[in-house]
């Protein structure tokens, strides 16, 4: 397969979509930092984009569809940063840590 070739498949983006979700999940379960749970989080909002646009450009018949609901992604994951990001903030200016192991006040 030539490298050039490879926008023509679906499958390669499928894949790498997986790639980023499973990625991203992994992250998101193996992270201690509270940043590093939320780069996770952007992975996945990254793969459901990333799905979106290969999906509606090689299966549906309207291309715009597709492309709406990555725009609608974009904005809940920028809203998603900016509350998170605020969190960590207020966290760390609480407790002066970002572990996630070390905030056992937040559990009650």
């Amino acid at each position: 397969m030539n490298i050039s070739d490879t926008h023509l498949h679906p499958q390669v983006y499928l894949l790498v979509a997986a790639f980023l979700l499973a990625v991203g999940i992994y992250g998101l379960v193996k992270r201690r930092t509270l940043i590093g749970m939320l780069i996770s989080g952007e992975l996945i909002f990254s793969a459901a984009m990333l799905n979106f646009v290969a999906v509606n450009h090689f299966f549906a018949p309207e291309p715009a569809q597709g492309q709406v609901f990555v725009l609608f992604i974009m904005g809940l994951a920028a809203a998603e940063v900016a509350v998170a990001l605020s969190i960590v903030i207020a966290v760390y200016r609480n407790y002066r840590s970002i572990e996630s192991a070390e905030l056992s006040e937040l559990q009650r």
